[in-house]
């Protein structure tokens, strides 16, 4: 037999998750994966590499749980919030008989992840204005085991409100999980379901260290749930996921100092948001800039527009979101220094404006 008969053959049908790394590209200014434009600053300290890490070491989950507000056995640390998305569907999900459900446009990752491990995938398209179809979830939901709802959303920006998230955990009680995707919670902490946990344990949260600890190359990540939830993922999680470096720069940055320089960056790119987003709405190439809660910015251009080729070719890597629902058109730009943001202003008003935008502006 060859080597694509022995596969599965669900396997040999995918399309994988197309990451910034994959996607590729040339360029000096990178604002295609939502990272924090410099390198943080760290110290390794001794230890014994010769010997096994523990599988969830004790010091990143007394860090993360006093920094998240939840008990210690609410906390599992994984490789990134991807393994995170991984082991509920491995937990959760028969394969060929259950399904997920997400709510596009979105995160990619929970469609690669479901269709990797053979679980049917549900979407409900989101409302205009990127809230839930809470009537067209209910109506999908039977055999359904996990909901993911990523708030703020990746790509749009949005956060999800409280009573529309309130509803949707109502209507799952007793039939699934609903997974909130948190990658982005802290520029807008006031924003976490985490204090809800104790009150919905069907609830789960998943976190990252990769966007405001800009730490995203550590790939560490966190899922916050109701205790019986962490022990089942721990049922399914590889024996050693964290490794030595990873746990001992993890809680550096989980101490106080790590969390001042945290709560600083989120500052500094949160004003440069801010800036960016008034300097794009004067570029005529741009029809829409769309509010964010993240660090990043939606941007809709008009249709046909070079932008994302143009800045391409000049080294400012961009990630297109046009192939996502309701999108087209769409560019994601990641919040990098206020230099970085000053050239793709500088790129896009040097954009012919096309015939289709000139008409619309009139």
């Amino acid at each position: 037999m060859t080597i694509s008969q022995l596969a599965r053959a669900n396997v040999l049908a995918l399309e994988p998750y197309q990451s910034a790394r994959r996607l590729g590209g040339s360029g000096d200014v990178w604002l295609n994966a939502n990272e924090y434009p410099l390198p943080p600053s760290v110290t390794l300290r001794q230890g014994n590499l010769n010997r096994y890490p523990a599988c969830q070491p004790e010091g990143v989950i007394n860090g993360y749980a006093a920094y998240a507000g939840v008990k210690e056995d609410a906390v599992l640390v994984c490789r990134g919030a991807d393994e995170g998305i991984e082991l509920l569907i491995r937990a959760f999900c028969e394969p060929g008989r259950d399904a997920i459900l997400f709510c596009p446009p979105t995160y990619g990752m929970y469609a690669v992840s479901a269709e990797t491990f053979g679980v049917a995938r549900r979407t409900v398209p989101a409302l205009p204005d990127w809230q839930l179809n809470l009537p067209a979830i209910e109506a999908q939901l039977d055999g359904v085991k996990l909901v993911y709802v990523c708030s703020p959303n990746n790509p749009t920006g949005n956060i999800i409100q409280p009573e529309e998230l309130k509803a949707l955990l109502e209507m799952t009680r007793g039939r699934a999980l609903v997974v909130a995707d948190e990658a982005y919670i802290e520029f807008c902490p006031e924003a976490t379901l985490a204090g809800w946990l104790a009150h919905y344990p069907h609830l789960v949260i998943l976190r990252t260290l990769s966007k405001a600890f800009a730490l995203a190359g550590l790939r560490c990540g966190f899922v916050l749930a109701d205790a019986e939830v962490i022990q089942l993922l721990l049922k399914v999680i590889a024996p050693y996921p964290v490794s030595l470096p990873v746990a001992d720069i993890a809680e550096q940055a989980l101490s106080a100092e790590g969390l001042t320089l945290m709560r600083d960056r989120v500052a500094e790119i949160t004003a440069t948001r801010g800036w960016l987003a008034v300097e794009l709405q004067q570029c005529e190439a741009v029809l829409e800039v769309y509010p964010s809660e993240s660090n990043y910015l939606l941007v809709r251009f008009a249709p046909g527009s070079p932008a994302f080729k143009s800045l391409w070719d000049q080294g400012i890597i961009l990630r297109n979101q046009s192939k996502q629902p309701g999108l087209a058109d769409c560019l994601r730009i990641t919040i990098g220094t206020r230099e970085e943001c000053r050239r793709v202003v500088a790129a896009l008003r040097e954009l012919p404006v096309t015939a289709t935008h000139r008409q619309e502006a009139l």
